[in-house]
């Protein structure tokens, strides 16, 4: 008579289980191997990564087999895809952000005041206050409140491309056509020194895996506010370290064969993997704020994801009918944004590869698109000449 205790995992019965072995994002594996029962799903494996990381405050996670995510008991998911219970089910544990932001769905303003085309748009990091570039060569700083122009900065001698903003929000470094950088006071709209010069051509686009965490320094989704420099400094290298873990930091440069390189510099000489798919020109690449993820917007139309870690293809989203610019996260990395010459705004959900939201407004290109911060508002601006602030 058979004794169901010792029954042989991967019987294929019912209640056999399966054998597991969770691995981070970046392969390495939590523990041996588990026998788990079929009817464990993404719930009770949270509960065991907690367990096994020993959290103290429970955490939660994605669990992906292959580039897809698990969303149904390991059994369900076993007898869909027809699999062998006798092969280790690798399956990758993906933080996931503690807060959760909501996808924006309408206008909530239109502000005029540039004489050309709207092309760079930027959040300060706290979310309060917005600068933008334009094609009439001067960099404006908005109130957020009163949806009033604080400043007018004229100094550069041609389109101003591109904008940043310092981590603690105390300058602005804004980049032209022309290759001059000029950095400016957000207090008082005034230069700061004297232009930088050196790039002998217009300064286009790279993306680094920490880049969110370093673009907002300590400045997070709750809001909260620092009394030193020293309190906020540490704030943002704690959140840095916990961003980065203990992988290396990772670039991605774009180039003109249509192709991105995945690069971990400071390991390698040679790229970690070379990221094809692309038709067209690539204008814009991205890492999630979590590092995860990559997001690359193409002359072709279309967005693409794929894996932060591996450099491996996971989805195309496609909906834009023409060039798409600019894209940019949410803080959750849940969601992407995506600005194109189609004149609309998209939202795509990054978990169903869908498109979320669908915002046309702007009369003409969309050039520049950021998420702010605090995930609570958006800002695009394009060849219409207005900036336009999103709410949900």
């Amino acid at each position: 008579m058979e004794n169901r205790d010792q029954e042989e995992p991967g019987s294929g019965s019912g209640s056999g289980s399966v054998m597991c072995q969770l691995v981070n994002p970046e392969g390495d594996h939590l523990g041996a191997a588990l026998y788990l029962p079929q009817n464990v799903g993404p719930p009770q494996l949270q509960e065991i990564v907690n367990h096994l990381l020993h959290n103290e405050d429970k955490l939660p996670y994605a669990f992906y087999i292959g580039d897809e995510e698990l969303s149904v008991q390991l059994g369900a998911y076993m007898q869909q895809k027809n699999a062998n219970v006798e092969v280790t089910l690798r399956i990758v544990y993906q933080p996931q952000a503690v807060f959760r932001i909501r996808p924006v769905n309408r206008c909530s303003a239109t502000i005029a005041g540039h004489t050309e085309a709207v092309l760079a748009v930027s959040f300060s990091p706290d979310g309060r206050c917005l600068a933008s570039g334009s094609g009439d060569t001067t960099v404006r700083f908005w109130d957020l409140n009163t949806q009033t122009p604080l400043f007018t900065c004229k100094g550069h001698k041609n389109w101003v491309l591109c904008i940043a903003w310092s981590p603690d929000g105390n300058h602005l470094v804004s980049g032209s056509k022309s290759g001059e950088l000029i950095l400016w006071d957000p207090k008082t709209g005034k230069q700061l020194g004297t232009p930088l010069t050196g790039h002998g051509h217009w300064v286009n686009s790279l993306a680094l895996s920490t880049e969110y965490i370093l673009r907002t320094g300590a400045y997070d989704h709750t809001g909260k506010t620092y009394s030193t420099a020293d309190e906020m400094k540490e704030a943002a290298l704690a959140r840095y370290k916990k961003m980065r873990g203990n992988a290396p930091e990772r670039l991605v440069s774009g180039s003109d064969d249509f192709t991105m390189f995945l690069w971990e510099p400071t390991i390698s000489k040679q790229p970690k993997a070379r990221m094809t798919g692309h038709q067209k020109l690539v204008n814009h690449v991205y890492f999630s704020p979590d590092g995860q993820w990559l997001a690359s917007a193409s002359f072709d139309k279309s967005v693409k994801l794929w894996n932060g870690i591996t450099g491996k293809f996971v989805a195309a989203f496609r909906g834009h009918v023409a060039d798409v610019y600019q894209i940019s996260w949410s803080a959750d990395s849940r969601l992407l944004l995506s600005g194109s010459k189609d004149s609309t705004l998209k939202v795509w959900d990054i978990r169903t590869h869908k498109l979320k939201q669908d915002l046309p407004g702007h009369a003409d290109e969309v050039y520049a698109v950021d998420w702010s911060p605090d995930g609570e508002k958006v800002a695009s601006g394009g060849k219409d000449r207005v900036l336009k602030l999103w709410m949900n």
